[in-house]
């Protein structure tokens, strides 16, 4: 008969799979904290050997979760329970592209950006485009809802996926959506996009191609003060202005960025914005005075238009590449991802600093400000017993801040792991109780991803907040 482990290496044929502990150790780590090693990893290739596997698993009531290119920022891919990691790296094809009515449909292996690249010479691209989109794949941005810079005029990954190919926990095949939007019936695609993988594996996916604008203008606004430009966000979107996109760096950023990247950002400010605007040109023009005045009310000391397309992409690879300067100046770094309203900006970064101070830690923060979509960057060193724990003390009292401002404990990495806990503090136990009752529809047995997403008690007397030990298996 042989074991179930036997049956899978049947199925995916004996170069589709690692099962050696050297191999495995490559996969036990996203781009968070947390660590778990699988005990073999697959790799299928096509949507028929998806659901082979995912039989095995369920005849054989082993765990199961699916990874991408392992970017994720809150252990979404770790697989806490071992068991079974579907990596889908060779399902990795654009299976369609049709112009005509702005459709693809693509692999969940394909990466983000090559979306965009295979259909840049007919003027098209895919929106979302999380900071990762060089590595990420679609399959990991359909799991967590992937957002980016473009958030705020653009929507996150779930707004430009129209249908889903998803294998069930039962190794049963779905079709989700169509190719039109607003499908009748209930809107399972919207359901399953963000489900972190706790109800079936994304096989194929239908997503929304968009013509690219007219005209694009990229600004720097540079602030002395960072409350400064915290205010003028919430300025701009007082004087009806929606911009493409709004990054905040402050000045703990700007200094790694810089001394990285060389785009160009001052070193002597406490803060800056870069805003992005696209559309016609005439009103791309009008909306770059009106946003040069919001933000010389709010003490702008200068207002940098990009003069080239060579300075545009200069002005974005320092914010596109930010995590990795950050690696040249700290060993390790814990990322974030917060929400709070617009109006809270200036005070959520106020706290942070308060917590930095706390801890003793240095924290940065570079996020998506349109949105208010914050990404406090913890530096630590997990070699320095108490750090960790400090940096997880200190995420921790930022995303109940949020909360307390009226905003959410994320916007775009998901909750995986890493928030499972504070998932009480922002849902009532009756709504935690019903999302458990929907993800129980799809997998009674649980074995999809488990121990993401919901709290595994059934009330908050059973949930707790995670321990902040430094003997925590991160590193």
């Amino acid at each position: 008969m042989g074991t179930w482990k036997d049956e899978l290496i049947r199925t995916v044929g004996p170069r589709g799979y690692l099962d050696r502990p050297e191999d495995l150790r490559l996969y036990e780590y996203d781009g968070g904290v947390d660590k778990a090693r699988p005990e073999i990893v697959v790799f299928p290739r096509s949507t028929e050997e998806v659901s082979a596997v995912v039989r095995v698993a369920h005849r054989n009531g082993v765990p199961i979760v699916g990874r991408g290119a392992g970017t994720g920022l809150s252990g979404g891919a770790i697989p806490e329970k071992g068991g079974i990691m579907v990596g889908f790296s060779r399902m990795n094809r654009i299976l369609e592209i049709d112009l005509a009515n702005e459709r693809a449909v693509v692999e969940p292996g394909v990466v983000n950006l090559d979306i965009s690249l295979a259909v840049d010479a007919a003027g098209y691209f895919y929106a979302p485009d999380p900071s990762s989109q060089r590595a990420c794949t679609i399959g990991g941005n359909v799991a967590e809802n992937a957002g980016g810079p473009h958030t705020l005029a653009y929507g996150v990954t779930t707004n430009h996926v129209l249908g889903l190919e998803v294998v069930l926990p039962d190794g049963t095949v779905m079709q989700t959506g169509a190719w039109w939007p607003d499908t009748p019936g209930y809107d399972l695609t919207g359901l399953l996009t963000g489900s972190e993988g706790t109800m079936g594996l994304v096989t194929k996916v239908i997503i929304r191609l968009m013509k690219k604008p007219e005209c694009v203008k990229t600004v720097l606004a540079i602030f002395d003060s960072v409350d400064d430009c915290a205010l003028s966000v919430s300025e701009i979107t007082a004087r009806a202005i929606t911009p493409a996109a709004v990054e905040m760096l402050d000045g703990c950023m700007l200094k790694m960025v810089e001394d990285a990247v060389h785009a160009g950002y001052p070193l002597d400010a406490d803060g800056v914005l870069l805003i992005e605007l696209e559309g016609v040109k005439e009103a791309v023009e009008e909306q770059a005075e009106q946003v040069r005045q919001a933000c010389e009310y709010c003490h702008a000391r200068e207002f940098r238009v990009a003069r080239s397309e060579l300075e545009r992409q200069l002005l974005w690879k320092g914010r596109k590449n930010a995590f990795g300067a950050i690696g040249r100046v700290s060993p390790f770094y814990y990322v974030h991802d917060g929400v709070v309203p617009r109006t809270q900006i200036a005070p959520t970064l106020r706290r942070i600093g308060e917590i930095s101070r706390q801890q003793a830690l240095t924290i940065g923060n570079i996020f998506h400000a349109g949105d208010g979509n914050m990404h406090p960057i913890i530096l630590f060193d997990a070699r320095k017993p108490g750090d960790l724990g400090r940096a997880q003390k200190a995420g921790f009292d930022i995303l109940e801040y949020c909360i307390q401002v009226g905003g959410s404990i994320t916007g775009e990495h998901g909750i995986g792991m890493e928030k499972v806990h504070l998932m009480d503090k922002q849902f009532s136990v009756e709504s935690l109780d019903m999302m458990r009752r929907i993800r129980d529809l799809f997998d009674p047995g649980r074995l999809f991803n488990p121990g993401k997403l919901l709290p595994a008690g059934r009330g908050c007397a059973e949930i707790r907040q995670p321990p902040l030990i430094a003997g925590n298996p991160v590193y």
